[in-house]
């Protein structure tokens, strides 16, 4: 969901992760706040958003307005997986079932959205259906049908004209891909997926091949909304998404500006979970995060879209003078380095940059322990099952350098005097500039020397997500970051690290690893119904993954977050990677 700004923010990965938030003591005092800065009768406070509603209201009316600094990387709800994308997405889109309107950990709870229940399941896990609400409709008033969600799902099979976005419901409902996607059925209807069935208007059958207990989760990604035939615009299907939500793209303009009305067509009483509340919608991109930061301080805007954090620039002065407008809530993100194999394949020589870097300046530069988060050590976040923090093979939480363990390996990689490769990092990230500039000079100390390349990071699916190009630019290393998904081992690890979810664009597996024995845990566990089982295979998967130095962890993201004095109804989601449950949002005009 939940994706980085990638989906989550990463290519990162939208979405929808279900971390623990945490409430964290950074100090007291509020001082006296200035212009959008200002308390209210104390309805202000620092850390008054996380887990909690603030300034609860139901009154509706005013534009709500967002600026960010990274675009979509699409706002096709079948392609997009940034997870400001999932949040933004609920807008504009509705699922069969969705997460609740809670704030914390709360907000992970299914409930139905489309459908009149979470659905039923048969016996064997094998079998689920649903039935739609009465009056559930199209922007244009005509009726949502079932045929209408199962062609939405059926163009994540398109991956050569929609490439992008999670395909964990292909591999579910068609492990083999036999079916070719939407475009290349040769049936009249289009409808040819065997795995769903649709007997009426009303109703929607899942027939899985092989039972998931995760596939309820994956049902609530903006990838199983609906998508009518008739206005499928395909590769250009995000310029405009047709909406089933309460709001409808009146205007976009790529890179520049977004406008959202409220869709007339949408009716609230089949809708439990989006309060709709502002008029419009807008979105201003800028390039210029510092910029975008100072624009929000002064109250130009609302909140920042990405809900990356206050940048280094203005940090220093939001938390002096205006700290009852920000929260320091937990992402549930891993910030770190990937070594593509197709670049770097010598295992050692991916194990003498692990060793060579230096965690403790790392952390420093994505913003210390307050704003850049802890120390990561491994690759999955410690609010999921199978997880273990204190798990550090590599010696990351010692906050320095070993150097003597990365020359060794120099040598045995055959490179005792170290060797040349590329950092590709988003030019639109300076944190991410900063990060890779720090691992920079700890690899120039063994000799490694590493030219970093700033690429646009409007354009991270066709760059870092195509396989063919980072291996023709030589990027033996990428500086990314990824969010659960969903809040299990699958939801934050399968994209990242299963061979058969490496894509020819829009990848997510940059390291591109694909080993049977990896592979085949994921299958054991997806079929465990028992969580403390399955997070038991999580922890092989996870310590096998950490055993083939494809990865340099950096933190468990934390950000501080901007919080516009306008806003009412804000609180962070768990289900939304910490960041405000956008649906549910408000202005005070």
């Amino acid at each position: 969901m939940l994706k980085s700004s990638q989906r989550r923010i990463a290519a990162g990965a939208l979405l929808a992760a279900a971390t623990m938030v945490v409430t964290t003591a950074c100090g007291g005092g509020s001082g006296e706040n200035k212009g959008n800065g200002e308390s209210k009768g104390g309805a202000l406070a620092f850390n008054g958003a996380v887990n909690k509603v603030l300034n609860a209201s139901d009154k509706k009316g005013g534009e709500l307005k967002f600026i960010g600094s990274q675009e979509a990387d699409s706002w096709d709800p079948q392609r997009g997986y940034y997870g400001f994308v999932w949040d933004f997405a609920r807008y504009y889109t509705r699922q069969l079932v969705t997460y609740k309107a809670e704030p914390g950990a709360a907000s992970t709870e299914l409930v139905s959205d489309l459908a009149t229940d979470t659905g039923k399941v048969s016996a064997d896990g094998l079998t689920y259906t649903f039935t739609l609400k009465d009056g559930v409709t199209w922007e244009d008033g005509k009726p949502i049908t079932s045929k209408d969600i199962k062609y939405g799902i059926e163009r994540i099979w398109a991956q050569d004209v929609i490439s992008g976005g999670p395909i964990y419901l292909q591999q579910v409902l068609d492990p083999k891909t036999e079916y070719k996607g939407p475009y290349k059925d040769t049936t009249p209807d289009k409808l040819g997926l065997k795995a769903i069935e649709t007997p009426d208007d009303k109703t929607i059958i899942f027939k899985l091949p092989v039972a998931n207990g995760d596939f309820l989760q994956m049902l609530a990604m903006p990838a199983a909304s609906p998508v009518r035939q008739d206005k499928d615009t395909g590769a250009k299907y995000g310029l405009k998404p047709f909406s089933s939500g309460p709001y409808k793209w009146a205007s976009y303009t790529p890179n520049k500006s977004i406008k959202l009305v409220r869709n007339d067509k949408w009716d609230a009483k089949t809708d439990t979970v989006r309060k709709a509340l502002p008029d419009s919608i807008s979105v201003t991109f800028t390039t210029n995060a510092d910029d975008m930061d100072n624009r929000l301080v002064e109250g130009e805007y609302d909140l920042d879209l990405n809900a990356t954090g206050i940048g280094a620039a203005a940090r220093q002065k939001v938390l002096q003078q205006h700290k009852n407008n920000v929260d320091n809530p937990q992402t549930g993100f891993i910030r770190y380095a990937v070594f593509p194999q197709t670049v770097t394949p010598n295992i050692e020589c991916r194990k003498a940059m692990i060793y060579a870097a230096d965690s403790k300046s790392l952390q420093t530069a994505r913003g210390g322990p307050q704003a850049g988060g802890d120390i990561a050590t491994n690759m999955l976040p410690p609010a999921i099952k199978g997880a273990d923090p204190k798990a550090d093979p590599y010696g990351k939480l010692a906050g320095k350098p070993d150097t003597a363990k990365a020359k060794e390996a120099l040598a045995k990689c055959g490179k005792p005097n170290g060797f040349k490769t590329t950092i590709a990092v988003r030019n639109n990230k300076p944190i991410e500039i900063a990060t890779a500039e720090s691992l920079q000079q700890s690899l120039k100390a063994v000799g490694i020397d590493a030219q970093i390349d700033q690429f646009d990071g409007a354009q991270t699916s066709g760059i870092i997500g195509s396989p063919k190009t980072v291996k023709e630019k030589g990027y033996g290393i990428i500086i990314m970051g990824w969010g659960a998904d969903f809040p299990t081992g699958q939801g934050f690890l399968q994209p990242l690290v299963d061979g058969r979810f490496i894509l020819q664009s829009g990848n997510n597996n940059f390291s591109e690893l694909n080993d049977k024995a990896v592979n085949g845990l994921f299958d054991q566990a997806l079929k465990e119904t028992d969580p403390e089982k399955a997070g038991e295979l999580y922890k092989q998967i996870n310590t096998k993954v950490t055993e083939a130095a494809v990865y340099l962890p950096f933190t468990h993201e934390k950000n501080i977050i901007w919080r516009g004095s306008r806003l009412t109804n804000v609180y962070t989601a768990d289900a939304y990677n910490g960041r405000y449950d956008y649906a549910s949002l408000g202005v005070v005009k």
